[in-house]
């Protein structure tokens, strides 16, 4: 196995920033419905039963920790993962999280 080396104190602050937003019930809702592709706020609204408030604010946390990236068309606004790290990152917690013993 490839040894890791320890991060700096900035890279590790910024890892643990990123793991705290990506760690609500709400945001992990919304970033697994993420996976399969681009959603607006409806889209997010309808799959995870939520009000547009909650999932607007979600998102904005989530937009503002780049997370989640933002493509305009007209009036609405699509929201994406922001690129294959963040995918590989839910991907591999629901993995692990599916091997833990109850």
């Amino acid at each position: 196995m490839k040894q890791i080396k320890m991060p700096n104190d900035n890279t590790l602050e910024k890892m643990e920033e990123l793991l705290n937003v990506a760690s609500d019930y709400t945001r992990l809702k919304i970033l697994f419905c993420l996976l399969d592709g681009e959603k607006c706020v409806s889209s997010i609204q309808e799959l995870i039963d939520a009000s547009q408030s909650l999932v607007s604010h979600q998102l904005k946390v989530l937009k503002d920790a780049e997370l989640v990236a933002t493509r305009k068309d007209g009036t609405r606004v699509f929201y994406s993962l922001d690129d294959g790290h963040v995918k590989e990152l839910i991907s591999v917690v629901c993995e692990h999280a599916t091997h833990i013993k109850d």
